[in-house]
């Protein structure tokens, strides 16, 4: 919303010293977000005049059009003599009144006016457009023409209101009686403690039974609905110069007398209006819900098929509208239109004006159903004073009689739903209580009369809701605007105590210990939206029956190319490396963690939780049941150089180890032994895929995969070649891990090394070799590491010899080299019992 400050101080009476900066500090600490202060004519010096053609001459031989004019400007020059400027617009003839600039003045951006030769002739100044003087598009494409009344030599920079202050505030979707001038102006008289001249408090004639028929067929949709008509406009009737500045101050485009003053009076009231051309209206004006298969072309020259949830307005031939959003093209207001030969200008003369109240959940999603969104529908889905309806019509009425020589006609039509006004039950010391600050019942009434309430009662106040502010529904919405009033910056500033026992969970500790390594592995967090398309997955190469194509669908989606849930990370991660490797980043080693979701058989409706207290756990067990289940997984992709090349030495790319690495280093921050084995599955490449396992509840279980990724799926999603990737299941991870992590301890004792080569099938993994031995070695066993593979004659065809350095170490003595071997020898004792591994050279 864009507030002239000009225009502001019509409604209040504020201090002439006050500048933009300070109201707009003063609306900040009322709760409203003022952007900017926009400095109109910031640098703008005359003299800038009001001047009158009186000759044009058009200059031959150049490109394009050349005028050379003579223009009266009056003594503003110095002389009185006629001006001589060179314009190349042609929108003007002899005899306008334009805007001139003389030489000397400058113009907005620093554009300094002087005299100077140009197309054989010398130009003593510049007729202006409005682009120039910084006033926007007027429409027009040219330069501007001023109504005839105005005196050549006028200063034009006060005729056109040039020099002004905007603040453009950016009104939340609560506030929608700030999208208007009057709620500005209450809000500005509010902060400032002074007395509001409210533009809608007018005469309004009592509703008779001879004003224009109107038929509600859906009240729920529209509750009220006035009608008015005005005879007799003027076509030739143009908006004034101060009606036109202060709608494209606020950001609006001129358009037509009748129309500018519906679009002046929205701003000023913020009910949204609508004129017909009663000519082009056949019979009563009706409101109901769109039919199947009805189509209506809009103002905008669109033909759209409406829903049967649309709400229009009719008359004897069909929809003529779309419900405060659009009008329809049938019945708009006729441009003005001279006939060149008998001079005669016609247009609309006659004009039905609408001020109606709609629902504003039926008018948001029409808006958004056909991708329409208008002034009007931002303001009835944010939330429209349905008490303002008579005032803003007769407003409009007013000045159409004012401004086009029409005449107000006797007929009133008002068709209201019954309503009650709206009450809430509130202690008088709950905004105390919300903010932890004493204000006391005066203050509390003080600041809920000043926005407009009626407030009864003692210690349990009454409190009945002005009609323009549909948000307040609960006592929470009260005291914050007490809160508010009061200033923010007035609460003071508490540090909370948290009860013992409330802090941070296991699993959010494993989560915060996981995105650290990574980090400090040379990975960069990649947060993405946890929303997929089900075509990804065959993009993934999954099987059909894979569970991970088992999603959860939401009912309204932010982008119905992906309704649904992930169930698992890498399409986000993916996307994001494509996209960055896409701007020129190749290098690339990205992380994520976040929840994943798996659709299972709960059924049932999940129940609101209060927000007043902590949900008890019978509450959080009932909800839980009917939510699908939410792990936390972990996932890295890979790309590109993983160790760069530079004087220090070669680099290497990024590969399947480094994905398996990254596995094994949330394995150790999670306390758990990861089994690392040959595997197959999905978006990997079947011969550098790694299946990653642990061992929970003394079984093992699969817990995600690493490795390279597919040539197909790399094809498919266009990834870089060779792109690698790892997700797991980081609270199976966890549960793995449950009491295993334990502070390193620093023996004072030397270390026993042990060396043991055993030969198995080519086919087991080394990781559950490693496993096996570790369980045996007991607890003398500190480290096991592998450091050699060999394949060849010796150990013969399908075995393979894996060789591992066991180190042992006692806490409270020096080992033997007795107990070493024995526990060695039980390491190896077990692994050939489980594996089959035999002692080389045994």
């Amino acid at each position: 919303m864009r507030v002239p400050l000009s225009w502001l101080r019509e409604y209040v009476d504020l201090p002439a010293t006050e500048t933009g900066r300070d109201v707009q500090a003063k609306l900040v600490s009322a709760g409203l977000e003022v952007e900017t202060v926009e400095q109109l004519g910031a640098g703008l010096k005359g003299p800038l005049v009001v001047g009158q053609v009186l000759t044009i001459e058009e200059l031959e031989g150049f490109k394009k059009p050349i005028r050379f004019c003579t223009v009266d400007v009056g003594t503003a020059n110095g002389t009185g003599e006629p001006q001589e400027i060179v314009c190349g617009a042609r929108n003007f003839q002899v005899g306008d009144k334009v805007v001139v600039v003389l030489p000397g003045a400058v113009l907005p951006g620093d554009f300094a006016i002087a005299a100077r030769q140009t197309y054989g002739k010398t130009s003593h100044g510049m007729i202006c457009s409005g682009d120039e003087l910084g006033m926007g598009d007027d429409g027009s494409g040219g330069i501007i023409v001023l109504p005839p009344e105005h005196e050549a030599g006028t200063d034009a920079i006060e005729l056109l209101e040039l020099v002004d202050e905007v603040l453009d505030i950016a009104v939340t979707a609560n506030r929608g009686d700030c999208l208007s001038m009057r709620g500005v102006a209450r809000e500005t008289a509010i902060a400032y403690g002074l007395p509001l001249r409210d533009p809608a408090l007018l005469d309004v004639p009592a509703p008779n039974s001879y004003g224009y028929p109107v038929k509600i067929s859906d009240p729920i949709g529209c509750d009220r609905f006035t009608a008015r008509t005005v005879g007799g406009l003027d076509p030739e009737a143009r908006s004034p110069i101060w009606l036109q500045r202060r709608l494209q101050k606020a950001g609006m485009r001129p358009i037509s007398l009748a129309v500018d003053v519906t679009n002046y009076v929205m701003i000023e009231l913020g009910q949204p209006l609508h004129a017909y051309d009663r000519t082009r209206v056949d019979g009563p004006i009706g409101v109901r819900r769109a039919e199947p298969g009805e189509v209506l072309t809009t103002l905008d020259g669109a033909k759209r098929k409406l829903d049967a949830a649309d709400l229009v307005i009719t008359d004897n031939r069909g929809p003529i509208g779309l419900a405060g959003v659009m009008g329809g093209a049938n019945t708009e207001i006729a441009d003005s239109v001279t006939d060149p030969e008998t001079g005669q200008v016609t247009g609309t003369t006659e004009v039905v004006i609408e001020a109606a109240h709609f629902d504003p959940v039926a008018i948001a999603r029409t808006a958004r159903r056909h991708k329409l969104s208008s002034e009007a529908s931002k303001r009835f889905e944010r939330g429209v004073d349905p008490q303002a309806a008579s005032a803003a019509a007769q407003r409009t009425v007013d000045l159409l009689v004012l401004l086009a020589g029409g005449t107000a006609e006797a007929g009133v039509t008002e068709v209201i739903a019954p309503s009650a006004p709206r009450t809430i039950s509130v202690a008088a010391d709950h905004p105390d209580k919300v903010a932890g600050v004493d204000y006391g019942r005066e203050t509390v009434v003080r600041r809920l009369q000043e926005i407009g309430c009626d407030v009864y009662g003692q210690d349990e106040l009454v409190v009945t809701v002005p009609s323009w502010r549909p948000d307040l529904t609960e006592p929470n919405d009260l005291a914050e605007e007490v809160i508010r009033l009061e200033g923010y910056e007035n609460l003071p500033s508490t540090l909370p105590r948290p009860p013992a026992g409330r802090g941070l969970t296991e699993r959010q500790r494993l989560h915060r210990r996981a995105g650290r390594a990574l980090a400090g592995a040379g990975y960069v967090e990649a947060l993405n939206y946890p929303f997929v398309s089900e075509q990804v997955f065959d993009q993934l190469g999954l099987e059909a029956g894979d569970p991970a194509r088992r999603v959860v669908k939401l009912v309204n989606p932010l982008n119905d190319e992906e309704p649904a849930l992930r169930t698992t990370l890498l399409p986000g991660l993916l996307t994001a490396l494509r996209r960055n490797d896409g701007r020129g980043s190749h290098d690339l080693a990205l992380f994520e963690t976040g929840l994943v979701f798996q659709p299972g058989e709960r059924q049932g409706v999940a129940v609101q939780l209060p927000v007043d207290r902590r949900p008890t756990d019978e509450e959080i067990a009932a909800l839980d049941a009917v939510l699908p289940a939410q792990p936390r997984h972990a996932a890295v992709v890979l790309a590109g150089a993983r160790e760069q090349a530079g004087w220090w030495g070669k680099g290497r790319p990024a590969d399947w180890a480094d994905a398996v690495e990254a596995a094994r280093t949330l394995a150790a921050e999670a306390g758990a032994e990861l089994i690392v084995q040959q595997g197959q599955y999905g978006p990997w490449h079947p011969g550098r895929c790694a299946e990653l396992a642990v061992v929970v509840d003394s079984e093992i279980v699969v817990i995600g995969h690493a490795g390279e990724l597919h040539p197909r799926v790399v094809k498919a999603l266009s990834l870089p070649e060779r792109t690698c990737a790892m997700e797991l299941d980081l609270d199976l991870l966890a549960k793995a891990g449950e009491g295993a992590l334990q502070a390193p301890r620093i023996s004072t004792f030397p270390v026993a090394t042990q060396d043991v080569a055993l030969v198995v099938d080519t086919e087991v993994p080394s990781a559950v070799v490693e496993y096996f031995l570790r369980g045996g070695a007991g607890e003398l066993l500190e480290s096991i590491r592998l450091f050699d593979v060999y394949t060849g004659e010796q150990i013969g065809e399908g075995k393979k010899s894996l060789a591992y350095a066991l180190r042992f170490r006692a806490a409270d003595r020096t080992l033997t080299v007795e107990e070493a071997s024995a526990a060695r020898d039980a390491a190896v004792a077990l692994a050939a019992e489980r594996t089959g591994a035999v002692l080389r050279g045994a």
